[in-house]
Parts: structure tokens; C-alpha cells; sequence
């Protein structure tokens, strides 16, 4: 089995570096215990500051992709993977040690067909912490799994038409759901990784006024407004999420 680390860049020289010196870790503690291989890809989705020098620096394969999307970033990695599972971490996501050999146990199982990995936040501010905390529980309720670290293997990952690029936020819970859709259909299962979680970054909620984080994270507000750009161009604008 061999693995395929996809990371989507948008001028995200700020945390590109501990990101890759975090999977790096990891992935030289999965090749000493399992021997798997694994590539890492970086997205450049036209970043205009040194991202791509340091994906380079860190010994990543770069690919361009120009038109500005999350989603069709993670697509274009895809195309350029030669895993037999797709990882996709976004580039401000710490991994802990020991992540990378969970997923490989949990792609074992022929059974599994691909995962997510849960998320852990640290703001700054208490009100955001305590709002996080219920985001958890609706998103347990609801079977969300966010981006932020998701996994599955390539073939599955064709057969279901890649991330939707029509939509500029939620398309990864989309996949989720996809992903636990087929895993139905053919009697098969996901993996939702609780432990260890992932660290993202935070930067948005401690940036954000406390009205902005309510309303753009806003379940209802999601639903209606996630396919009209208008509504996220700043996401695209700034480092994406």
C-alpha cells in the first residue's frame, strides 16, 4: 500500500513548514514500523508569496493548479497521486506522531474505505472555545467530519466524482457524507480517527469578531449561501481557512 499526502496551498508560508516537518515525522515513524511508502503533494492553488519555495525546500513534489479552490485543489492533487490512498491535510494542520500508522491499520481492512480525522481547535477567546465545543456535538449528531484531514482510496475517490467544485465551503463534509453513502451501498465502512486528533489553526476564529464567526459558521447560513461565491471571496483573498 502507498499513501498520497495532498496538501492545497493558498499563500500559506506562515504554516506550510511545521506542517510538512509534522507529516515528515510521522511518515518516517510509519516507514520504519510498516515500510509503506508514501508521497507528499503540495498544491500550489496560486499562492503568491513563498509557498511553493518552501514546499520545495521541504522536499514536497509541487503542482500548479490556478484557479482558486479549495476543493479543485484537492482534485488536481488527486490527479497527480500515485497512492493506492489519498490523504488530503490541509497546509495549517499540525499531525500528531502516530496519525499516519492509524489510517494505514485502518486501510488494512478492505472493508474501510476511507475516514476522516477529528479536529482540535485552541482559540484564544473562551466564548469561541465553548461555541466549538457545541459545533462537535452537532457535528457528532449529523456525522460531519470536516477537511480538515480525510482519507480514502483512489479508486473509491474516482467513482465518486472527486470534491465538489460548485460549492465554496462544505464540500469536504459533502465527501464525508459521499464516502458513508458508498461505504453502505457495498456493505463496507468509514473511519472516523478520535484519537489522536489533528491540530488546526485557530487564525480565523482569533481574528474574526465573535457576530462573524456566529454568522459564517452558521449551520442554515452555510446551506444557503455555500455555492455563492460573493459570500467567501475573502477565503480566497487571505490564506484559505
Amino acid at each position: 500500500m502507498k499513501l498520497s499526502i495532498i496538501i492545497p496551498a493558498f499563500n500559506e508560508e506562515d504554516y506550510l513548514s511545521a506542517t510538512l516537518d509534522a507529516i515528515q515525522l510521522a511518515e518516517a515513524q510509519l516507514r520504519s514500523r510498516t515500510g509503506v511508502n508514501l508521497e507528499i503533494i503540495v498544491v500550489d492553488n496560486n499562492s503568491t508569496d513563498s509557498t511553493m519555495a518552501i514546499a520545495l525546500a521541504k522536499g514536497a513534489t509541487v503542482v500548479q493548479e490556478p484557479t482558486q479552490s479549495i476543493a479543485r485543489a484537492r482534485n488536481t492533487g488527486a490527479k497527480h497521486a500515485t497512492g493506492d490512498v489519498l490523504v488530503f491535510i490541509d497546509a495549517d494542520v499540525i499531525v500528531p506522531p502516530g496519525l499516519l500508522e492509524v489510517i494505514h491499520a485502518a486501510m488494512n481492512d478492505p472493508a474501510c474505505v476511507g475516514g476522516g480525522v477529528d479536529v482540535e481547535y485552541r482559540p484564544r477567546r473562551a466564548i469561541i472555545r465553548v461555541y466549538l465545543r457545541l459545533w462537535r456535538v452537532l457535528g457528532r449528531l449529523l456525522g460531519m467530519v470536516q477537511g480538515a484531514t480525510q482519507f480514502c482510496r483512489r479508486n473509491l475517490f474516482e467513482e465518486l466524482a472527486r470534491y465538489d467544485e460548485t460549492a465554496w465551503i462544505g464540500e469536504d463534509v459533502d465527501f464525508y457524507w459521499a464516502m458513508r453513502r458508498q461505504a453502505k451501498r457495498t456493505h463496507g465502512r468509514v473511519h472516523l480517527v478520535k484519537h489522536p486528533r489533528v491540530h488546526a489553526s485557530s487564525r480565523r476564529f482569533d481574528r474574526w469578531p465573535v457576530w462573524k464567526t456566529l454568522l459564517w459558521t452558521n449551520p442554515a447560513f452555510i446551506a444557503l449561501f455555500r455555492k455563492k461565491r460573493r459570500f467567501w471571496g475573502a477565503w480566497y483573498s487571505k490564506p484559505v481557512r
